[in-house]
């Protein structure tokens, strides 16, 4: 059988973003009424507020009004933001140079088949869907897949990507397999729906591969070793088991019929972003997983609430229940509380169990990274990826150690099970500028042993993560995704990628969220054009004390105002607008050495292809967005990562070809055009002088 062929829509909430793209990613979550219905400020708000705010400022400096567009004030040029003491900077990093501080000329916006670097770099594909990870996986053979083959070899689609360091040639990659496109990875007539399921489960999760350089010790280019060479390479598919850690390990609500014990699961599905830790192991976020539960009859009363407000209706249409009886929430109604998680591998060691970590909240987690306090401890900070839906942040009890040796990295490695995990309420108090900035409050949900959350345990505030934090009202934002803190500065970065909702009466702007009309374009050089709500995205800053990883207080700025910097309502730090990149719906970040952050897309509202993008966040280029390269038809930009060497920038590559109408049959891409089929890849961007290594041809299977 094929599989089903999907209605063709790319209106409304969808944007740009395929039809096909939301059905498989997301089951098509912005087609449903916004989960959080608490009635909580919104971002919005604070924004509408911060824009009567600015208006005054500027007609007392101007003694004129300020330009409003759709409601929208077009911010004066600012200063770099002040704030709270951040965290003090590493020598060793400000020291770096590398590719952070390489000039390139902008890659201009373009709808190109192809991954397009700037010039002075080149890029090669170092592993794709299907390629072998373990020893005894096959090759890859589109005509001929088996679960049993994909559970050996690359997943589909690839997130997160973590590059952790063996020696100076060899290296282990860290992907995360978010999800499958089922249109685009068979052909039509050649498997039946039970085997294509079975796939699709093992194609999801994580994998982990050793990479070696192309070149000598100063080479850029990074390709994927022979898989018998390596005792590191590994697979964690639906059958691979975690360990449930921390408080809520062992809860009733975790138990099932195949795991009475509560604290044993099978797979991690639909991870997202991640991060590495300061003790070398790997962070992934479990996003989207409502989507994967369906039912054969009526689903637990007792649940209604909490269902709802993670999106579970049971409706579905994956089937895997149907292969599968623990996805049927009539038969084993607390299986998806045992997803939506933060979960950890260590990719140093094949044989380890990864852990899902209770203790970190329960939702649609996007990812998690960690900064050590000035006072030890690690403090870890996360996005919850929906419309509406909130910031956290995580502070260990205990403080990190940073000798190496065994003893240390145990106890670090416990440092995810015991802390206080806190929600962000942001507000727009007066900073006395023309920016939009505020102040901000961390909001404690529960630690260990106690929960602050009145009628509620801590098990139930970790559990129903969600309920919890709505009762203390903080900020509904605008799809926070990645969240890291840079390492040169302190200073913590979000990316909140859009909000088609955002300005409507449910959703109205705040001064963390500004904006509600946005300008857009169809394609590249067509006019700009006006749509409601917010599609083209932010980037905040938060700035924290240095001096109290627990400190309840922060200050915040949107950096940027994503969108063509000709639209009245864009905004790049106060540098002229006129020298930046389009930008459009972040949704990943990085930093290089020197500081400099960088930005993946994911959803471009302006018309062309998603990108990468360095922007500086100090000195007199702080905002100065400039694109370094663009993915092919149809794909997001995921990763992204800088290696520590600073030679080499790594990029997912995920879901090329996935636009509406397209099939294995008649495909819209074929990137990396090794078949006449688009493989999602990971690539690695470098200099064209840091390698004489030649890229290698991959045969076509």
């Amino acid at each position: 059988m094929s599989p089903r062929l999907l209605p063709l829509v790319n209106a409304g909430p969808h944007g740009s973003r395929s039809q096909m793209t939301c059905h498989y990613r997301c089951g098509n979550a912005c087609d449903f009424p916004e989960p959080n219905a608490s009635g909580n400020p919104h971002a919005a708000t604070l924004i509408e507020n911060a824009i009567q705010r600015r208006s005054l400022l500027k007609a007392g400096a101007a003694g004129a009004g300020a330009l409003v567009v759709g409601g929208l004030l077009n911010p004066a040029p600012a200063a770099a933001a002040t704030g709270l003491a951040t965290v003090g900077r590493s020598d060793k990093l400000r020291r770096a140079h590398g590719i952070g501080a390489v000039d390139f000329q902008p890659v201009a916006p373009n709808v190109r088949d192809a991954v397009t670097v700037a010039d002075g770099f080149e890029h090669r594909v170092v592993i794709s869907w299907g390629d072998p990870v373990t020893r005894n996986a096959p090759p890859f053979d589109v005509n001929n897949q088996t679960p049993e083959a994909a559970a050996e070899q690359f997943g589909y689609n690839n997130d997160y990507v973590g590059v952790l360091p063996l020696d100076r040639k060899r290296a282990l990659l860290v992907a995360n397999h978010e999800y499958t496109d089922e249109q685009l990875m068979f052909p039509a007539g050649r498997y039946d729906d039970a085997t294509i399921k079975k796939i699709a489960l093992a194609s999801h999760g994580m994998s982990v591969v050793m990479i070696e350089r192309a070149g000598g010790d100063d080479s850029g280019a990074w390709r994927r070793s022979n898989p018998r060479q390596s005792r590191y390479n590994r697979r964690v598919t639906d059958q691979t088991e975690f360990e449930m850690t921390g408080p809520a390990a062992g809860d009733e609500r975790l138990r099932t019929s195949a795991d009475p014990s509560g604290r044993k699961v099978l797979g991690t599905f639909n991870n997202c972003a991640g991060g590495t830790t300061p003790w070398g192991t790997v962070l992934s976020g479990e996003e989207n997983f409502n989507q994967y539960f369906g039912k054969s009859g009526s689903m637990d009363s007792r649940y209604t609430t909490s269902y709802a407000r993670y999106g579970i209706t049971g409706s579905g249409d994956r089937g895997w229940k149907d292969v599968d009886p623990r996805f049927d929430l009539t038969a084993e109604p607390h299986e998806p509380f045992r997803f939506g998680w933060i979960v950890e591998i260590d990719p140093y060691d094949p044989r380890s169990t990864p852990r899902k970590h209770t203790m970190l909240g329960r939702f649609k987690h996007e990812g998690a990274n960690i900064q050590i306090a000035s006072t030890g401890q690690a403090v870890a900070y996360m996005g919850d990826d929906e419309r509406g839906d909130y910031i956290y942040k995580f502070v260990s009890r205990d403080a990190f150690d940073p000798r190496d040796n065994q003893a240390a990295r145990k106890q670090n490695m416990a440092l995810l099970s015991r802390g206080t995990l806190y929600v962000a309420r942001f507000t727009d108090e007066d900073q006395g500028d023309a920016e939009y900035d505020g102040l901000g409050q961390w909001i404690a949900l529960a630690n260990d042993k106690e929960s602050f959350v009145p009628g509620m345990s801590v098990s139930d505030v970790l559990i129903d993560t969600r309920l919890a934090a709505d009762k203390m009202s903080p900020t509904r934002m605008d799809r926070p995704e990645d969240i890291e803190p840079n390492p040169a500065t302190g200073k913590v970065y979000c990316a909140l990628t859009n909000n088609s909702n955002r300005g409507s009466s449910s959703l109205p702007t705040d001064e963390a969220n500004p904006i509600g009309t946005s300008m857009v374009r169809s394609k590249i050089g067509a006019p700009l054009t006006s749509k409601s709500g917010n599609r083209n995205g932010y980037v905040l800053e938060i700035t924290e004390d240095a001096n109290n990883a627990a400190a309840e207080s922060f200050t915040w700025t949107l950096l940027l105002v994503c969108g063509d910097p000709e639209a009245p309502e864009t905004y790049f730090a106060g540098y002229p607008k006129e020298k930046v990149s389009p930008i459009s719906c972040p949704d990943n970040v990085t930093f290089d050495g020197l500081g400099n952050l960088w930005i993946s897309t994911d959803g471009n509202q302006l018309g062309a292809n998603d990108g990468l993008f360095r922007v500086p966040v100090e000195g007199p280029e702080r905002g100065l967005v400039r694109q370094f390269l663009t993915v092919p038809i149809g794909a997001e930009t995921c990763g992204p990562l800088i290696s520590d060497d600073q030679r080499s920038v790594f990029v997912a590559v995920q879901h090329p070809g996935e636009t509406d109408g397209a099939t294995f049959e008649t495909p819209s891409s074929t990137w990396p055009h090794t078949d006449s089929f688009p493989r999602p890849s990971v690539v690695v961007a470098y200099a064209k002088d840091s390698t004489t290594d030649r890229p290698e041809r991959r045969p076509t299977p």
